[in-house]
Order: structure tokens, then C-alpha cells, then sequence
């Protein structure tokens, strides 16, 4: 895998993703949530991803926009290390569930214990 996320790696089928919250398990590394779901894609991708931060925390369109580009920046730069080897199709949801503004420091440690307790979930 590259270190890209491309158009094809980004969920946005409206049915996937409420069958994802209906029917899905969840991974917690506090302030990420890691919703998830196997399922089969029509493209050889391994794994599609969105990301949501709650308009309840971050009022300003501004900076839940900020919080969502660190997080798909720490997912990019840390799938490579943890989905080369699996076999499944997933479906992601990573939801930002902290009231405060992170840095990216702490979204990408964030992001790396999440991958790894997914990892060790789904093995």
C-alpha cells in the first residue's frame, strides 16, 4: 500500500455507512473511536475510511475541518505498518470524540494505539 489516500479509500456510500453504525464494533483509544465493519468492496481496496468530528464540540466549521485533516493525515501516514498483511475488506469510521483541539502529535499517538487495538481485535 501507498502512503495515499486516495478517492477510492474514502467511504462514502450512505448505505455502507449506516449499516457500519447498525451492525459494526467499535475500538476506542480515547480521543479516536474506531468503527468497524468487514465487508466486500466492487475495487480491490483493502480498507475505506471516513472521519467524523462531532459539531457538538467544535462549533466552528473551521476547526472540526482542522481536527478531520490531522486525523486522515495520522491515518496515511500509519496504514502502510498495519494493513499490508490482512486478507478482509473493512469499512472505517474514525470518529474524534475529545472536546479539546489536538495537536498532531496527539492524533498521530492516538491513531497508532487505535490501528494497533484494531489489529489485535480483528487477529
Amino acid at each position: 500500500m501507498k502512503a495515499t489516500y486516495p478517492k477510492t479509500e474514502r467511504l462514502k456510500s450512505k448505505i455502507l455507512i449506516d449499516k457500519l453504525f447498525d451492525e459494526g464494533k467499535s475500538v476506542v483509544s480515547f480521543p479516536l473511536r474506531l468503527v468497524f465493519i468487514g465487508t466486500e468492496f466492487d475495487k480491490p481496496v483493502k480498507v475505506k475510511c471516513g472521519v467524523s468530528v462531532s459539531k457538538r464540540n467544535f462549533k466552528k466549521a473551521v476547526d472540526r475541518n482542522r481536527v478531520k485533516k490531522l486525523i486522515r493525515e495520522a491515518y496515511r501516514l500509519n496504514k502502510n505498518a498495519y494493513f499490508n498483511n490482512i486478507t478482509t475488506q473493512y469499512a472505517f469510521m474514525i470518529l474524534y470524540i475529545g472536546n479539546d483541539k489536538p495537536t498532531f502529535e496527539q492524533t498521530n499517538k492516538a491513531m497508532k494505539k487505535l490501528l494497533e487495538k484494531f489489529v489485535e481485535t480483528i487477529s
